[in-house]
């Protein structure tokens, strides 16, 4: 049998609600309505933090350290390529074209270490964009091809025996641990004379053998140079950018966000659904592991908070800033709305000018208008980041920064906020110039006390 209790009224139970309520907030922890907001929905720099008052600014801190390329690729003797080739490799490069640069130069070391021909790629098609560039519309391929003639052998296109060949296809994505080409892809190669591979950022090429690491540090970094005529375009941008100017490189469009995975509340109704639209399936880390997630920086920085950061470190609000963003960048009325002096290529362009241009030549262009400013901030450690850090450590300019997201994500966390939680970033990021790691370079670079003279 059964048995029923007596109704409790409505009164009686709104007020031991009440009760639960108040003895929670008193007894329980006391977090500070930032860490709650934080807790729950992961929120970006409130529109109450009011500008941080700063005096000094982050690029008058001195380093006691820069970088420059290392001497085991620029000074030693290159090993002589074997006249005969193994066989033929071409890199199947995919993603945005700073990727698909960084797929070449992983390829170019894979080509080198099995003493096989390189196929310059065909870079993939952005259907996003309806840019269908290929290697050729971007680089200069006589010039690369010039270049690396004592490091990689390089073709533009098969011999007509191997044209029609269906070759063997190799994703080194899908390999876990240590993936040994040697034994793993050469004997493919030498069997099939033509394989199209997919390098793995995962696998290390500092393990590799020297002389295919040189190949890859010189390929990347001193044979990839931009079409004329993208060098032209970049030109009339700096004519047109008024001088100096800092270059951002922002990224916080709908499918950076939705890879990141991160969650965001106080963004506009249209912003989230662009995200929404994104995600394709992709869910979003929330509760305990989505505070743990964004604790460790995997969270792009907004706008507004890329905004706060800047004022935090020094950066003044009437800084020439070159926005180097994507068109789909959102939310950009937060940040423009304090450093109003802030340009785009759809703000410096005509019409036709920029239809002339999409996808990977875009891209392009921010490279190269970033490599040649005067400062260069970036908010995620990208590949075109990584890239431009490096271009810009060849050419001796130093002021060049990557923002902290982790540092930021914890101060927030610890309930920091307005001008303690400015002081902490400029604690932090100042800090990160001082020792080198503001700027930290892919492993072609390596870290030099000022006391020896630089060789670039």
């Amino acid at each position: 049998m059964v048995a029923f209790t007596k109704p409790v009224s409505s009164g009686f139970m709104a007020a031991g609600a009440i009760l639960v309520c108040l003895l929670i907030l008193h007894l329980g922890p006391r977090l500070t309505t930032r860490q709650q907001e934080y807790i729950g929905t992961f929120p970006t720099v409130s529109t109450t933090y009011k500008r941080p008052s700063v005096s000094k600014n982050i690029w008058n801190v001195q380093s006691r350290v820069y970088w420059r390329p290392c001497e085991w690729w620029t000074t030693n003797p290159v090993i002589s390529l074997p006249q005969k080739s193994n066989g033929y490799i071409l890199v199947d490069c995919h993603g945005g074209l700073n990727q698909m640069r960084r797929d070449l130069c992983d390829g170019v070391d894979v080509a080198r270490l099995l003493n096989a021909t390189l196929v310059l790629p065909d870079f993939e098609a952005a259907l996003y964009w309806n840019d269908t560039s290929g290697f050729a519309d971007i680089f200069d391929v006589d010039y690369f091809i010039q270049q690396t003639k004592d490091f990689v052998h390089v073709v533009k296109e098969l011999p007509k025996e191997l044209a029609s060949t269906i070759p063997v296809r190799v994703d080194c994505r899908k390999q876990k641990g240590h993936f040994d080409y040697m034994e793993s892809v050469l004997p493919s190669l030498i069997k099939h004379q033509y394989i199209v591979i997919t390098p793995a950022a995962s696998q290390r090429p500092d393990r590799n053998p020297f002389f295919a690491k040189a190949a890859r540090c010189h390929v990347c970094f001193r044979a990839l140079r931009l079409v004329q005529d993208i060098q032209q375009k970049g030109a009339e941008l700096l004519q047109k950018i008024p001088q100096p100017f800092l270059s951002l490189h922002m990224r916080f469009e709908p499918d950076m966000i939705a890879y990141s995975r991160c969650e965001y509340s106080d963004l506009s109704h249209g912003s989230l659904d662009a995200i929404n639209s994104a995600r394709d399936g992709r869910t979003s880390i929330s509760g305990d592991a989505g505070v743990a997630w964004r604790k460790r920086g995997k969270c792009p920085l907004t706008p507004r908070e890329t905004a706060f950061i800047l004022q935090a470190i020094g950066i003044p609000t009437n800084t020439t800033i070159y926005l180097a963003a994507g068109e789909s960048l959102l939310e950009s009325k937060d940040f423009t709305s304090v450093y109003r002096n802030s340009y785009t290529k759809s703000s410096l362009l005509d019409k036709a000018s920029l239809m002339e241009t999409r996808g990977n030549s875009r891209a392009a262009l921010d490279y190269y208008v970033s490599i040649n400013s005067e400062a260069y901030i970036g908010t995620y450690f990208g590949n075109m980041d990584k890239m431009v850090a490096a271009m810009r450590a060849l050419r001796g300019k130093s002021k060049t920064l990557f923002l902290n997201r982790r540092a930021f994500a914890e101060a927030i966390f610890q309930g920091l906020e307005g001008q303690k939680l400015a002081d902490y970033l400029w604690e932090t990021h100042s800090n990160a110039i001082f020792d080198g790691r503001g700027s930290a370079l892919p492993d072609c670079f390596c870290m030099s006390n000022l006391t020896d003279s630089p060789r670039l």
